[in-house]
């Protein structure tokens, strides 16, 4: 699937490429980092997905319809979820 260039994709082209893999797979979130500014070497952090979070403001406070896929640590994600005052149910 070819994206035009922007930042993130949409709902639906994230449906459309996971559309194709059976329906009882695990996502993951994988994050993907320099180990040190300048450097080539690379670390790769798996996080399962926990949860899915509208993300309804810009950094002017403008709506910017977003959806976040939210994982990483428990202990993390519970932290990150009080700290937003979410109730993860």
């Amino acid at each position: 699937m070819d994206l035009d260039p922007r930042d993130g994709i949409t709902v639906a082209e994230l449906i459309d490429m996971l559309s194709g893999y059976p329906a009882d797979s695990l996502v993951e979130m994988s994050i993907i980092a320099p180990v040190n500014d300048g450097d080539d070497d690379i670390t790769v952090d798996r996080y399962p997905i926990d949860g899915v979070m509208p993300w309804d403001e810009d950094e002017d406070g403008e709506p910017a319809s977003v959806v976040w896929l939210v994982g990483g640590n428990d202990e993390d994600v519970d932290v990150f979820l009080d700290a937003i005052e979410i109730d993860p149910g």
